[in-house]
């Protein structure tokens, strides 16, 4: 299981900004010599590409066209019967922790998530495992983060996840017994399309709770100057939408696999 996740994420990683952009560059300088036009005109596209990826203007707008339209102060729990928070992360070995902890993204997504637990008073579920073989869960992790950093309780652990998908499969196994099948979820509002996909698959009703907006420019030319923070939110909206058909086609071979 755990080797197959690695694969994907190398696969993935293949296909998304920079390597993708690297790897077009390096066929084009190998055609070169064969086909000079082509090989060119390789070159020019991965240059191109990376210019435009890595401007704060291209990667925001590409961002709100995943993003959920959310108005301030408008979300509405009401009738949700728990907090499901999904995790981002791990900050692996951190020092001045004395041990693994959560990553920056994770610990945005509980900030939001203690605070929609005071504003509401719902139970709280973490949801993560361990990808990367840190020596305890995300979950594990961001329990502790909320209870000792946010004075939060957690009622559910969710630790056997890979990732999102397996997430709302197992979450749904955990809230079953309860009988809670209206959730409020927390994950970043780029992630938010592709999370609710696979949790009402699963079973559930959804109130999106995103958080992590990702629309904010850089005041001025700054908006049009390539940065790596450009870059990056570039290539996590084109994973978002790699993993969002990625996720269309497991479904699908699931639904495929029950009707045998």
């Amino acid at each position: 299981m755990l080797i197959d996740f690695v694969w994907v994420k190398a696969l993935s990683s293949a296909l998304l900004p920079p390597l993708d952009l690297l790897l077009l560059a390096t066929l084009g300088l190998l055609l070169l010599g064969l086909r000079r036009k082509a090989g060119l005109a390789l070159l020019v596209a991965s240059m191109a590409g990376l210019f435009l990826l890595s401007m704060p203007a291209v990667a925001t707008t590409l961002a709100a066209l995943l993003e959920p339209r959310y108005a301030s102060g408008a979300l509405n729990l009401e009738g949700a019967q728990a907090i499901v928070i999904l995790g981002g992360g791990s900050y692996a070995a951190a020092p001045e922790y004395g041990g693994d902890s959560v990553a920056a993204a994770t610990l945005e997504r509980l900030r939001w998530g203690a605070r929609l637990h005071r504003l509401s008073g719902l139970p709280i579920l973490v949801s993560g495992g361990s990808p990367f073989a840190t020596g305890t869960s995300e979950a594990a992790q961001m329990k502790a983060a909320l209870v000792e950093d946010f004075r939060t309780d957690v009622k559910w652990l969710e630790e056997k996840s890979l990732d999102t998908f397996e997430s709302a499969r197992y979450a749904r196994q955990l809230l079953a017994g309860a009988k809670i099948d209206r959730i409020a979820l927390v994950t970043h509002a780029i992630h938010m399309p592709r999370a609710r996909l696979v949790f009402e698959q699963a079973g559930f009703r959804v109130i999106e709770a995103p958080t992590g907006f990702s629309t904010s420019r850089s005041p001025g030319i700054l908006n049009y100057l390539p940065s790596s923070h450009g870059l990056e939110l570039s290539s996590s909206v084109l994973h978002e939408v790699i993993g969002y058909g990625w996720y269309h086609v497991r479904l699908a071979a699931s639904t495929q696999r029950g009707q045998q």
